[in-house]
């Protein structure tokens, strides 16, 4: 039982009362007859909480979240009494998500059950785990506070973000990428395989146009193209240090997690098949290539409780991995972090390794807040040399950028945010300009 604030302030006022009946004796009386009465109060008050008060709360949250999205939760709270309670809910709240003040406020009217509803962004991956749902009731009189202790303490799953996952697939089924940054990328000539011949409606390209056939059937029949396809492609996720990096709450390795979640879908949707490789100072994960139905399970299962490591990242020993348990020629997307050309100089040698057997894109990040910092004005003189850091670090990225295209490696500098849409614009250039065979 708790007393409320209505309480207190009954409580000072009849103090006060009795306070002045120092000065004035008939206001003493009115004080002790208000105390005797708030008392009376407050025990029928307690009383009926107690004997006549039935309340029940549970919690509906789906059994995964979606990392880095928000997820609804739902409460059904019912009042089972014959009375108007007011209520004050607490949802003991996975400590992951730091929220101290949460707390939801209602009013629920005679045997009724009403359904309020929250939302939570998780921005890791793993098991969060809710505790119970603590109700706070109040009858009309509003003098004391009961607790009900509600619902059972229940576990979700993150994953990784699979609302981003629904969204490209509902987009691609109504042909609509282009809203989310998705280029059309014109194919360049008739480098791709040959499908069929078939006659010519407006809108086809002259250059596909059969003159032969045309000229045989006396009309106009043109040639169609449809991209290679069961062509393999792996994403390779580095979960060394450097991807402990944070931005807008999440880090770099949750970003990556995320963009080789839906590049897996993509390339799947254009019958490619999807692999993947984790490692950091071993190799970590492998999920061989496929493009059946069940394969995006065995990713998202493969994702879904993947941490950083504190050391460096083994590229000596992922070369050997790769082309032991890769045979076919296919498109490595290597998600990494190189702060620094001299990261890069490091494992140079590896990455033409991977190269030379399969066709390497190295994906890794740009920082947004170190080129506003860079453009701002100096104001004094360790501002000044702080510009100049700032500088020498985007110069390395572009350093890096350069280098690897002069080692015959593709590169993507992207910031974490456009992470997804960008890979996926690359690999659909890459594979319109026949860059995987």
């Amino acid at each position: 039982m708790f007393l409320t604030k209505r309480f207190y302030l009954l409580i000072v006022l009849t103090a006060i009362l009795m306070a002045l009946g120092i000065v004035w004796s008939p206001m003493l009386i009115v004080g002790q007859v208000a105390l005797v009465a708030l008392t009376i109060a407050v025990v029928l008050d307690a009383l009926n909480l107690y004997m006549r008060v039935k309340l029940s709360a549970q919690r509906e949250c789906p059994e995964r979240f979606s990392n880095g999205d928000d997820n609804q939760v739902t409460l059904h709270i019912k009042n089972g009494s014959s009375q108007q309670i007011g209520v004050t809910v607490i949802d003991e709240l996975p400590p992951d998500f730091q929220k101290r003040d949460f707390k939801i406020i209602e009013l629920i009217a005679p045997k009724k059950t009403i359904k309020t509803t929250y939302n939570l962004r998780p921005t890791h991956r793993g098991e969060y785990h809710f505790g119970n749902i603590i109700v706070y009731a109040t009858s009309r009189i509003g003098l004391v506070q009961r607790r009900f202790t509600c619902g059972e303490p229940t576990m979700a799953k993150v994953y990784p973000s699979y609302v981003m996952l629904r969204k490209f697939e509902l987009l691609a089924m109504s042909n609509n990428l282009t809203e989310i940054g998705i280029k059309r990328i014109r194919r360049a000539g008739n480098n791709t395989d040959f499908e069929q011949i078939k006659d010519y409606v407006q809108g086809d390209e002259y250059r596909r146009i059969n003159w032969k056939a045309s000229a045989r059937r006396t009309h106009l029949m043109v040639n169609v193209y449809q991209d290679e396809r069961s062509q393999q492609i792996f994403n390779l996720i580095d979960k060394g240090r450097l991807m402990q990096q944070a931005f807008k709450g999440m880090t770099l390795l949750d970003y990556a997690i995320n963009a080789s979640l839906v590049l897996s879908y993509v390339a799947i949707h254009r019958q490619d098949k999807a692999g993947l490789v984790t490692f950091a100072d071993k190799f970590d994960s492998f999920v061989k290539a496929e493009s059946n139905t069940l394969q995006m399970k065995r990713i998202m299962d493969c994702l879904y409780n993947q941490q950083t490591t504190f050391g460096e990242s083994d590229y000596s020993m992922l070369c050997p991995n790769i082309n032991k348990l890769v045979g076919k020629r296919s498109l490595l997307i290597l998600y990494t972090n190189f702060t620094d050309f001299g990261a890069l100089r490091r494992q140079l040698t590896y990455l033409r390794m991977l190269n030379r057997r399969h066709r390497l894109l190295v994906v890794f990040f740009d920082d947004p807040e170190l080129h506003e910092f860079a453009t701002s004005p100096q104001k004094s003189e360790v501002e000044y040399f702080e510009h100049v850091i700032a500088e020498k670090m985007i110069y390395d990225r572009r350093l890096i950028v350069s280098t690897l295209r002069q080692n015959g490696i593709y590169s993507l500098l992207t910031t974490p945010d456009h992470l997804s849409v960008n890979v996926i614009n690359k690999y659909i250039e890459m594979k319109t300009r026949q860059l995987l065979t």
